[in-house]
């Protein structure tokens, strides 16, 4: 069905851009191009926002999609108000605790459950597009899927990322006719510079625009995606094994994307709006914030700046693991995760002068103890480092920041055949088990669960008005992906470019940090290694976009100038 030919390079991806009339910044050019020119004929952020992110399951099918979920976070510029759509995948009403356990009662691993139906949700990516131009649009669904649709079909230029995330998973690929004969066209990873085009997916965004989503939770596509995950159509000379999931259709037709209330702190008389559980992204960094409030970071010099961000995570982290999960299922203390008074409890075990030996044990929201630092023995959980993150304004001052995913660097590697996307492995997300010994773990598995998120959307207001948007792929990592730009841009006087480019690590309440070349090439990560800090390398972490509002009106649309190829950002009307 893919077909690949030599072509020209496109244009280099832009970092930053800065004009009228509305932003767009995403990881991939044709993306970006896709929503400015919805913008550009008088489409809302929000049209432009799914419109976006339909492009990206063409070019980015290895990250998003519509065998996904995730979070979108809108700022309405006539109210004032910011409102999330939970879109987060959901477990099959047959999953219970022991969804990833062996027939002997002991955790699979992990690759073989990433791999597997087991660990396909269902998926929300289609009904969070519905629900977005529902309450937010002036266009169809029909009307933003047609240049994706156009795109699918005709093709889009293959670069190096996306060749070698190919690459790195093509032996997984291989084991699927319908992944095989999509992405490694001839049995190989296609070429850079070479056209793949996905006829399939063409017809199936095709079909939804014209029957709507109602295809894929109570049509034929989603009868398609069941019979997918239940019987997954393996290559009979595979040697992997490959479980099947429980999907049914009616799991399908009982999904809904939520509505839900975000959560919001005050940081430094700026408005922080997240998304709420079941992602931890907003209480994560909410937490963070409050921790960090209590420093003035802006007089630190760098060394103790970096210390404090990453000492705030570490006891952020230690909260998240313990309390955050579907609050359907689990009583989350989300107003106490953002509360000053637990900020207050937990920021008092930072010293400038030492580290918290990790893991930090979980504090009470509901009950802060005295100012006593306690270890525990838990474990961090894993998630997979892939994601899309898309951030879009409108000449109307309305603002979007969508998280989107398939989770793992081609979610299960599994496509549905005849319908041109990959499944999500979602389900991967939850607990195996619990993850501390003797304490309750609020992310296991269970029937219509959605497992904990770290999707990190993000909306900062000031005084009503919007100041900026960001958000990042990465896992775990988004989080402090998303504190880090969010305290450079605020707190360190970088502009929304610099941010994101800045040299990164990652703290996640554990002994070592991870952190990119850039930063350990720093001279304050000698400084941070003798207060006691420990760096793990990591090739690159995150891959952020933002959008800013300029007191003059401007918007400033910004990506990663490296980080993944480098980012798409793009405004309708440059400024001259």
């Amino acid at each position: 069905m893919a077909q690949a030919r030599p072509v020209e390079q496109p244009p280099p991806k832009r970092a930053v851009a800065t004009g009228y009339g509305g932003a767009v910044s995403s990881v991939d050019p044709d993306a970006t191009r896709i929503g400015l020119d919805v913008l550009s004929r008088g489409g809302t952020a929000t049209d432009a926002a799914v419109a976006t992110a339909a492009a990206l399951g063409v070019t980015e099918p290895y990250s998003a999609g519509i065998g996904g979920g995730g979070f979108f976070v809108r700022y309405d510029a006539a109210t004032g108000k910011v409102d999330t759509i939970d879109g987060r995948e959901t477990a099959p009403a047959a999953a219970d605790e022991g969804l990833f356990l062996d027939e002997d009662g002991n955790p699979l691993p992990f690759g073989e459950a990433v791999t597997s139906g087991l660990g396909v949700g269902v998926p929300g990516t289609p009904a969070t597009w519905q629900r977005a131009l529902d309450r937010w649009g002036t266009k169809s669904l029909g009307d933003v899927l047609e240049p994706a649709e156009e795109l699918a079909r005709e093709g889009f230029v293959v670069d190096r990322t996306f060749h070698d995330q190919t690459a790195e998973n093509a032996e997984r690929f291989a084991d699927f006719p319908a992944t095989q004969e999509l992405f490694l066209p001839g049995g190989e990873p296609p070429e850079i510079g070479s056209v793949l085009r996905n006829p399939d997916l063409a017809d199936t965004y095709r079909r939804l625009a014209r029957e709507g989503t109602d295809e894929i939770y109570r049509g034929p596509i989603g009868r398609d995606i069941a019979r997918t995950v239940t019987d997954p159509p393996v290559d009979p000379a595979a040697e992997r094994e490959v479980r099947p999931g429980a999907m049914t259709a009616e799991d399908l037709a009982d999904y809904r994307a939520l509505d839900a209330e975000p959560t919001h702190v005050d940081y430094r008389g700026y408005d922080v709006y997240g998304q709420a559980p079941a992602s931890s992204g907003g209480t994560t960094v909410g937490e963070a914030l409050n921790i960090l409030e209590r420093t003035d970071l802006a007089a630190a010099d760098e060394a103790g700046y970096l210390h404090r961000y990453l000492e705030a995570a570490k006891v952020a982290f230690a909260d998240r693991n313990r309390w955050v999960g579907d609050p359907e299922f689990s009583d989350v203390p989300t107003e106490e995760l953002t509360g000053d008074e637990f900020a207050a409890a937990r920021e008092c075990l930072i010293s400038d002068d030492a580290v918290l030996p990790a893991p930090v044990a979980a504090g009470d929201p509901r009950g802060p103890q005295d100012c006593t630092a306690r270890t525990s023995d838990a474990r961090e959980p894993y998630e997979g480092p892939n994601t899309t993150h898309l951030t879009v304004a409108d000449a109307r001052g309305n603002v979007v920041s969508y998280t989107l995913t398939i989770e793992q660097t081609g979610g299960s590697a599994i496509t549905v055949p005849g319908r041109g996307f990959l499944l999500n492995n979602e389900l991967t997300d939850f607990s195996f088990t619990p993850n501390a010994p003797g304490q309750p773990d609020p992310n296991l598995p269970g029937p219509g669960k959605r497992p904990r998120s770290s999707m990190s959307p993000t909306i900062v207001l000031r005084d009503g008005e919007p100041v900026l948007a960001a958000g990042s792929p990465g896992g775990s990592t988004i989080i402090t992906t998303v504190l880090q730009v969010l305290t450079g841009r605020l707190d360190r006087g970088m502009s929304l470019e610099q941010a994101i480019a800045e040299p990164r690590a990652s703290q996640r309440n554990s002994d070592e940090t991870d952190a990119e070349p850039g930063f350990l090439a720093r001279p304050e990560a000698d400084s941070l290694r003798r207060l006691g800090h420990r760096f793990a390398g990591t090739a690159e972490i995150g891959a952020a976009t933002g959008v800013e509002r300029l007191p003059d009106g401007r918007w400033v649309a910004a990506a990663e100038s490296e980080r993944r190829g480098g980012g798409a950002a793009g405004v309708v009307v440059p400024a001259p």
